[in-house]
């Protein structure tokens, strides 16, 4: 089911006793977090593989390049597979939905950040704020162009040296952009450890959730009172 869209309205106040577990609220499935544990492994792998084939000292230090060659390929490869595998998931479709759509309060939040205003009513947020949104389309774009040139490398008969060559500068410039972006998103998780206990446990506190994705909440509260009201 397609979830409803977000609205911009004021977040009820957190309620005590409620379901999902007291105060905590459920926002991630077991097969979201399965998606993230995996793509996250996956791709771990293939940028610390990267760094041991580009940086000399690392390359000297590990050694045994066939293997890190092996891995690298193997790890880029294999990437996006967790994505595709959990299409099955409904949950998992929903929030693919959610981060697809960009609306009026994402520019808002956006406008904010670049100004570095955080007050709370200037950041307005769906499940998913508008950065987050940014991220996820671009790592899913920069993997999907990481893979097509690394074949291109990797198989050198599939294409004639001149395109096998510009690939090479695509894949070897996007992976320094990759990486950096990545340690942007573990920066942020650090600095946040109520999502990190989401993306970990599946639950997160409603008061987070209503003070950092008040317009989910809103939506999520109106749909519980529904459903209250049909049983």
């Amino acid at each position: 089911m397609t979830p409803p869209p977000e609205r911009t309205a004021a977040a009820p106040p957190p309620r005590a006793g409620d379901r999902d577990g007291g105060s905590r609220v459920l926002r991630f499935s077991p097969a979201e977090r399965w998606i993230h544990r995996t793509t996250a492994l996956l791709l771990g792998a293939c940028v610390v593989s990267a760094a041991c084939l580009y940086l000399p000292a690392l390359a000297e230090l590990v050694g045994r390049r066939a293997l890190v060659v092996t891995v690298h390929e193997w790890t880029g490869i294999l990437t996006p597979l967790p994505a595709l595998l959990g299409l099955v998931s409904r949950a998992f479709r929903a929030d693919l939905t959610r981060l697809n759509r960009f609306g009026p309060h994402d520019r808002r939040w956006l406008r904010a950040a670049l100004r570095r205003d955080h007050r709370p009513q200037e950041r307005p947020a769906g499940k998913f704020n508008a950065g987050q949104k940014l991220y996820a389309g671009y790592i899913a774009g920069a993997v999907l162009v990481m893979a097509g040139t690394g074949l291109l490398m990797w198989f050198t008969g599939l294409a004639p040296l001149v395109w096998r060559t510009s690939a090479t500068f695509v894949h070897d410039w996007l992976a320094l952009a990759i990486g950096i972006v990545l340690l942007g998103h573990i920066g942020k998780a650090l600095a946040d450890p109520e999502a990190r206990r989401g993306m970990r446990t599946g639950r997160v506190e409603r008061a987070w959730a209503a003070r950092e994705h008040p317009l989910w909440r809103t939506d999520e509260d109106a749909r519980e009172r529904r459903e209250r009201r049909e049983r």
